[in-house]
């Protein structure tokens, strides 16, 4: 079983030592506990969220007083997700932590996008929610299978995506810029596209991760951290749709 988010993967099932499948005693991982732990992951993060949106003044200038939140909630958020990612025992803890955290980030980055592009955040939110529930009502009618295939092209085109971005941020750092993909022409506009797509693929295998530990009656636990894991997706989907609709804007 592979899946494309790096806070979701095979090994999460198993003993390091025996290699067996990890279960839960009497409390294991529900479907129905899965989707409780996500409704809260996702208030704590709108709470957070709304409160940083309230902080900061948005200006015909820009933004006031965003690059706290912003700066703040990245790196939070970034270290949080690693130790849950790595000790995904500790997820009951750290997950809410990392959608507290990970609210000032995207209260800060959408009032960003909201103070150029006024109307852009509730665009974003309604298309994200959306991409959600179509691919889960198609994942669970069987329109669409996670299988190997599948799930090898969804995460080779994950880890691309995000070398991309890595190697982006470090030429930065030089003044150096990759041409094209960041701008609103046709190639910025195909690159944001193809982007959004592989993220929302990336929630097929989320959901088909949660499938499987429920089968396979992973630890109570479990329902936090595979929360954990489809809220990274949801992030990152959102912010990639802020993006693109930045670019469409930009061209009118």
């Amino acid at each position: 079983m592979r899946s494309g988010n790096p806070a979701l993967k095979e090994s999460t099932f198993l003993d390091l030592g025996s290699g067996a499948v990890v279960r839960g005693s009497d409390q294991a991982m529900t479907l129905n506990g899965t989707v409780n732990k996500t409704g809260i992951l996702l208030l704590l993060t709108v709470l957070t969220a709304s409160f940083a949106w309230n902080q900061i003044q948005i200006t015909p200038q820009g933004a006031v007083g965003a690059t706290p939140y912003l700066l703040g909630g990245a790196i939070g958020g970034l270290i949080l997700a690693l130790i849950t990612s790595f000790k995904h025992a500790w997820a009951p803890v750290t997950a809410p932590l990392y959608a507290l955290v990970e609210g000032f980030f995207l209260g800060a980055i959408s009032s960003m996008f909201e103070a150029r592009f006024p109307g852009i955040v509730i665009q974003a939110v309604m298309l994200t929610f959306g991409t959600m529930f179509a691919l889960l009502f198609a994942y669970r009618s069987g329109l669409i299978k996670a299988t190997e295939n599948f799930k090898l092209g969804v995460a080779a085109a994950t880890g691309g995506i995000f070398l991309i971005y890595l190697v982006s941020m470090v030429l930065r750092l030089f003044n150096i810029n990759i041409p094209y993909i960041h701008e609103s022409g046709i190639i910025g506009i195909g690159f944001s596209l193809f982007v959004v797509v592989v993220a929302a693929l990336n929630l097929v295998l989320d959901f088909d991760f949660i499938e499987t530990g429920v089968e396979r009656g992973a630890p109570k636990h479990m329902e936090w951290y595979a929360a954990f894991g489809l809220m990274v997706t949801l992030v990152w989907l959102y912010v990639e749709f802020l993006r693109l609709l930045s670019k469409l804007q930009s061209r009118n």
